[in-house]
């Protein structure tokens, strides 16, 4: 698979910021910080890789795959527990969104690869608007009784200052998640999800609906 590094514009400030090598794990699904990843490690370089991140405690940097190679921006994960442990060296484990960060170079010299990477935060620690707040929570809770298909939905945490990332991981369309990841603001995040959202529910819902209706095209029934 090759490899494609979306860069966005760098600052100074980024262009001044000490890097880090760590290995990465490119995966068809984008990771968010406190979001747990269930993985079942099978082929030898990510045993190797996690060979040498379990003992240590260490992060691992999960990126999207796309065909055309890796984006740019991912976010780091610690192994929180290792589920099974099968002979042949496969694992099942249980990993945990922590940083986000964005790669600065690639790194071959092992089987898996790695990168150097700088780590961001926010730039912009704004609070969110009452009326903000009100329509994220509506949000969460209609994607949750989706997600659940129960009649009622949960509560962010609203102690904790990304609600966006709770919201966020009930979306499965990636693109939309990884612009989630890459956004340095909350307040952005969570206006970018309120607006997509509501057309991102009716789309889930139409694909619903044609698997429902879709075994019964061709198939009248005849009354006697």
């Amino acid at each position: 698979m090759g490899l494609l590094l979306v860069r966005s514009k760098a600052t100074k400030h980024n262009e001044a910021m000490a890097t880090e090598l760590i290995p990465l794990f490119p995966l068809s699904v984008v990771l968010l910080p406190s979001m747990p990843l269930p993985l079942h490690i099978f082929e030898d370089r990510y045993k190797e890789m996690m060979g040498e991140i379990i003992p240590a405690k260490g992060e691992f940097g999960v990126v999207f795959a796309k065909d055309d190679g890796i984006v740019n921006i991912g976010c780091t994960a610690t192994v929180e527990r290792v589920m099974r442990r099968y002979d042949d060296g496969r694992l099942d484990l249980l990993a945990m969104g922590q940083r986000r960060f964005q790669i600065a170079s690639l790194d071959q010299e092992k089987s898996f690869l790695r990168a150097e990477v700088e780590f961001f935060n926010d730039d912009d620690a704004s609070e969110v608007p009452l009326d903000l707040r009100q329509r994220a929570t509506a949000a969460y809770r209609d994607l949750a009784i989706a997600e659940s298909e129960s009649a009622e939905g949960g509560e962010p945490t609203w102690e904790n200052t990304r609600i966006s990332f709770q919201l966020a991981r009930f979306i499965d369309d990636f693109e939309k998640r990884q612009t989630v990841l890459s956004l340095r603001s909350e307040v952005e995040r969570l206006e970018f999800l309120v607006r997509v959202i509501p057309e991102y529910m009716a789309k889930r819902e139409r694909t619903a609906l044609a698997k429902r209706v879709g075994p019964l095209n061709g198939h009248a029934r005849v009354s006697r």
